[in-house]
């Protein structure tokens, strides 16, 4: 599924024409240049991140400005001809339309559309297309084009001359202008088997099936980071917009923003992981897009685990053909890490000291090993009020094996509102100190803090361990 087109506008006269644009372009949303453009969908303030960050995430950019500046812009990052989404500049006034970027996406298509719109020509360049008066890199949905790497030369051998014959029911093609020949030296097989193409064919597999008319659902795991939305990846804002039904605990719900009327939320319980993973698998085996959320990245003490065991034990196909994807995001001990230095900056594990689902002694023997390896650590689930005495076992555990001016960071809340930060030293940390929202850095016996000009301190643990190099 592709994601939805975005019309980038720089100027007043632009907005005109992408107001126009989207009235006609189902699912497509505006986005101005905050410093010009007024009454956009939504605004931006530089045109070259923005526009990369379009791309990378898969979404049909339809810009209103000069093509230079989109291929200044995406120079850099264009790398898959494959995987490249639609890209087209248009005139500020609508007049030209100029397909840039997507021949295997159907950037042609797109640009035909937009100028019908326009009432202007599409100003179309493949030679293949305009000889041919179709794209076979870009067949309609229920069909798959098998190799597509010989399809350059496939075209390129048309156009020297070569006749083609086609076996099989290709009604995509009848209004085309391809050399047809019944002994033709090339040959376009269309077939709903999986085969291997010939030197000179280009298979297409039907993906329809007669029996099944339901598209293929989709799962996303995602990990909305410690709070802020600018610590969210551009992939996890991607599957939240696009979800139909979006699933977790409720406190990570309301951090994941605002929705939509016609998405539906499922919010639960911090502990019912394993029913919350199976609902998701019955909403999206029926067809739908389906987003899970945590907190942090789904994968560190998240629901990326429970979705797979929930896969791992089901037998139902109709779960297992659905597409699942696990989007990371940055977990607690990262961001905690990130605002007071680099304390995580040589090997360190991270231990949850939660025994709701591992056995105490378990924990323990963890931490004694880790510390007398000399490990620095990152703890999350410190303490509650059911659990208040395992915090005070596991700094006693520590104290054996550090020294007590190793420095440990005290995290709250980072990426929050009510973010607090501070560095104290092992032999000053008290449970008290502490809480669930708390995430707790311990240094490795090379860990050091220096304090900052502006107040607080710099805590890091250098890459080199034992002899250091020569600067």
């Amino acid at each position: 599924m592709m994601a939805s087109p975005i019309i980038l506008v720089l100027s007043a006269l632009g907005l005109q024409t992408a107001l126009q644009i989207k009235s006609a372009l189902d699912g497509s949303t505006i986005y101005g240049l905050d410093t010009r453009v007024e009454g956009a969908d939504e605004s931006f303030e530089n045109f070259g991140d923005t526009v990369r960050q379009l791309y990378q995430t898969g979404h049909p950019i339809i810009a209103l400005c000069s093509a230079g500046i989109i291929i200044r812009s995406l120079a850099s990052i264009l790398e898959n001809k494959g995987a490249e989404p639609p890209v087209l500049a248009v005139a500020d006034d609508g007049s030209t339309v100029v397909p840039l970027l997507g021949g295997t996406t159907g950037v042609n298509i797109l640009a035909r559309q937009i100028a019908t719109i326009l009432n202007v020509p599409a100003a179309i360049t493949t030679s293949g297309e305009l000889r041919f008066g179709t794209c076979l890199l870009n067949p309609p949905p229920e069909f798959q084009l098998k190799n597509p790497g010989n399809a350059k030369k496939f075209i390129a051998d048309m156009l020297a001359g070569k006749t083609v014959r086609i076996e099989g029911s290709a009604p995509w093609l009848a209004d085309a202008r391809l050399p047809l020949n019944d002994e033709g030296e090339l040959l376009i097989r269309v077939t709903p088997d999986d085969v291997v193409a010939g030197e000179n064919e280009l298979v297409f597999q039907s993906t329809a099936q007669v029996d099944q008319t339901r598209p293929r659902g989709k799962l996303s795991v995602i990990g909305l980071g410690p709070g802020n939305p600018d610590f969210m990846v551009p992939a996890v804002k991607h599957a939240l917009q696009q979800a139909q039904d979006i699933l977790g605990y409720e406190t990570y719900i309301r951090m994941a923003g605002t929705f939509r009327p016609n998405q539906t939320i499922h919010a639960t319980d911090n502990r019912e992981e394993m029913q919350r993973a199976r609902h998701a698998f019955e909403l999206a085996a029926t067809g739908r897009s389906v987003v899970m959320v945590s907190s942090g990245d789904p994968g560190v003490f998240a629901m990326a685990a429970a979705v797979i065991e929930a896969l791992h034990d089901s037998d139902n196909p109709a779960w297992h053909s659905v597409e699942l994807e696990i989007l990371p995001g940055v977990s607690a001990a990262l961001a905690a890490a990130s605002k007071s230095g680099a304390p995580l900056g040589h090997d360190f594990c991270i231990i949850s000291l939660s025994d709701n689902l591992k056995p105490w002694e378990i924990i323990e023997k963890r931490i004694s090993l880790a510390a007398e390896a000399d490990f620095a650590f990152a703890f999350y689930n410190p303490i509650s009020k059911p659990r208040p005495w395992q915090l005070p076992r596991a700094i006693e555990l520590l104290r054996q094996h550090r020294n007590p001016d190793t420095p440990v960071v005290l995290g709250r809340d980072i990426g929050r509102p009510a973010e607090t930060l501070r560095t104290i030293r092992l032999e000053d940390l008290t449970p008290e100190q502490v809480d669930m929202r708390t995430v707790i850095i311990v240094g490795s016996s090379l860990t050091r803090s220096f304090p900052k000009t502006d107040g607080g301190e710099w805590t890091y643990t250098p890459r080199w361990y034992g002899i250091k190099p020569d600067s």
